[in-house]
């Protein structure tokens, strides 16, 4: 994609801190970083949503993202690593690669409730079965 960021990043038109790089993948330093030591990891792929990507490509970028992660929790002073798959901010496949401290914990995701004590399991109902 010509205007996708991390695309540019790929081809080398955009500068980044790389931390690993493969003929399938890159990883590099978030520019907007949650904590220090904030990477990305993405495959060199153009993949919108994660949910698009072939199995292959999922298996790998997490074996790849457990061995980063090994690194992180090696190498800097962590005391473990958090991932997060968001995706809404670049409009291609990445996983956050996030090394945190006990003490200095990202914010937890908003909670909401469901209307009726029925509707979890209405939702429920509409997922279930459709797993291929």
């Amino acid at each position: 994609m010509d205007n996708c960021i991390f695309c540019k990043i790929i081809k080398g038109d955009v500068p980044c801190i790389k931390i690993y790089e493969d003929d399938n993948f890159l990883a590099f330093m978030d520019i907007y970083p949650v904590a220090k030591g904030h990477a990305l990891l993405i495959p060199k792929k153009h993949v919108e949503w994660m949910q698009d990507c072939d199995d292959d490509t999922i298996s790998k970028s997490f074996v790849l993202t457990k061995k980063l992660m090994s690194q992180f929790k090696n190498n800097l002073s962590c005391d473990f690593v958090q991932i997060g798959v968001v995706g809404e901010q670049v409009p291609h496949f990445h996983i956050h690669i996030i090394p945190q401290k006990n003490n200095h914990l990202l914010p937890r995701w908003p909670i909401i409730s469901y209307d009726t004590p029925d509707e979890i399991i209405e939702y429920a109902k509409k997922i279930q079965g459709h797993i291929e």
